[in-house]
């Protein structure tokens, strides 16, 4: 059998050719429902407006990877966060409280009743704290652990973590991370035998598969992945020599002995505090380069209209 060539599902433009189309919707049903196994089953789904506009017209717009609904009314929010991020959690919580928001209906006659919002979320990093490669949260009663209210779900996915082989894989949830995790540099899909939607896979993650415009679409955005990282590498590297060097002048001050210890200390911390600011910069400069829309810079630094105009 010859030799493929798939694409990176982190990028932008293969996450979204994955999970993202129509025409490709029975490949994130078929995960949904991998993935929700006991808990909801997912027969058919409609791609809303990723674009949510704000309540009132100083408001932010928010942007959503892949924002679908089911036939039952859930919602679920499915994003691929490639960057460590400053106060994502509360980034995730926001955006599905917008939507939850957005079912709300004028008049005295809406009762308040809500669909069921879930947000999904790969995570190209590990969260601190966490020990697993999935995290499930809901609301619920503290005392006894049981669910209090259904309609609001986050399910957080650590692909770092995930380690499993593909001969180790025990269900269909383990062979869509493994083949999300390792689709860039397999040469051939496995799994292939056991059900169609890994043909369908196959098919639409083939970069033979792909037009010469969006062969372009792709190579940008595999550009602008691995410009990220590289980034992030080099601000992470510049952070630890500032922290050094710092540490170094610290130490001299305070002594050969104690000197070199608050040094050190005292190094680290403005290291990591530079290294940080300076890879919100970078990334900030690379993504205002590349013409990112103001609202996604914001996404990724933090950082301010103001801020990013000024750069």
């Amino acid at each position: 059998m010859k030799d493929r060539a798939f694409i990176n599902p982190f990028t932008d433009f293969g996450f979204k050719r994955i999970f993202g189309q129509t025409i490709h919707r029975d490949l994130l049903i078929d995960f949904l429902n991998a993935l929700l196994k006991g808990e909801r089953t997912v027969v058919e789904l409609s791609f809303n407006n990723p674009e949510l506009q704000p309540e009132v017209e100083s408001g932010k717009r928010v942007i959503f990877d892949v924002y679908c609904e089911s036939d039952d009314g859930t919602e679920f929010i499915v994003e691929m966060q490639a960057l460590r991020q400053d106060h994502f959690l509360d980034r995730a919580l926001y955006y599905q409280s917008r939507i939850l928001v957005a079912q709300g209906r004028k008049g005295k006659t809406w009762n308040y009743e809500l669909c069921p919002v879930y947000g999904i979320f790969f995570m190209d990093f590990t969260m601190d704290g966490s020990t697993e490669f999935r995290t499930d949260v809901a609301l619920a009663n503290m005392r006894t652990g049981k669910q209090f209210n259904d309609k609001l779900r986050q399910i957080f996915l650590e692909m770092p973590r995930f380690t499993k082989e593909a001969d180790e894989c025990e269900n269909d949830f383990e062979r869509w991370l493994y083949m999300i995790k390792n689709m860039s540099i397999l040469k051939r899909m496995p799994f292939k035998a056991q059900k169609a939607v890994w043909d369908r896979l196959l098919e639409v993650a083939d970069l033979a598969s792909l037009s010469a415009e969006e062969l372009m679409q792709y190579e940008e955005s595999l550009k602008n992945y691995r410009d990220y990282h590289n980034t992030m590498n080099t601000v992470a590297r510049e952070g630890r020599q500032i922290g050094y060097e710092e540490g170094k002048i610290e130490g001299r001050k305070h002594g050969r002995i104690e000197g070199r210890r608050e040094g050190r200390i005292e190094g680290r911390k403005e290291g990591r505090k530079e290294g940080k600011r300076s890879q919100q910069i970078e990334t900030a400069k690379s993504l205002k380069a590349d013409n990112f829309p103001i609202e996604l810079i914001q996404r990724y630094t933090g950082f301010s209209t103001e801020e990013i105009q000024q750069l």
